[in-house]
Formats: C-alpha cells, sequence, structure tokens
C-alpha cells in the first residue's frame, strides 16, 4: 500500500480524467490512504437522489455530491 502524499486542507490541481474536471483546483476534504482516494472540494460532482426522512430532519430530493478522486490524477499545489 503507498503513502498517501496528500493531507487534509492542500490545494490540489486535477492534472488528468474527464476533460471538464481537468485544470481545476480545489482543497482535499478527505483522505482515503486504503483506496488511494482523495475528496476535493467542488470536484468530480455527481447528482444523489435522496429520500425525504422526518425522522432524521432530511428534506429530499436531488443533490450534488463530491465523490473521491484518485490520488495520482491531482498534483499538490501548496500544502497547508
Amino acid at each position: 500500500m503507498a503513502r498517501a502524499f496528500v493531507k487534509k486542507g492542500d490545494t490540489v490541481r486535477i492534472i488528468s480524467g474527464r476533460k471538464t474536471e481537468r485544470g481545476k483546483t480545489g482543497k482535499v476534504l478527505r483522505v482515503f490512504p486504503k483506496d488511494q482516494r482523495i475528496l476535493v472540494e467542488n470536484i468530480n460532482l455527481r447528482k444523489k437522489h435522496v429520500r425525504p426522512n422526518p425522522q432524521k430532519n432530511i428534506k429530499g430530493g436531488i443533490i450534488e455530491r463530491e465523490i473521491p478522486v484518485h490520488q495520482s490524477n491531482v498534483k499538490v499545489i501548496s500544502e497547508e
């Protein structure tokens, strides 16, 4: 298992992947070292359908969430 070179809070640039995502920069929200993936703010957004749940005060509908990106597809811009 390779060591994660990215830490939470770092600013990274997407260097490969979808054409719409390439070149974008964002802040690392979470690191998954076992899967070698990272969650980047406002990058790799997907729509998710959510059912309403009054017990948990969830309204329901369609929300957009970030999906993890493989760490080999990013380049660290600045470490904070």
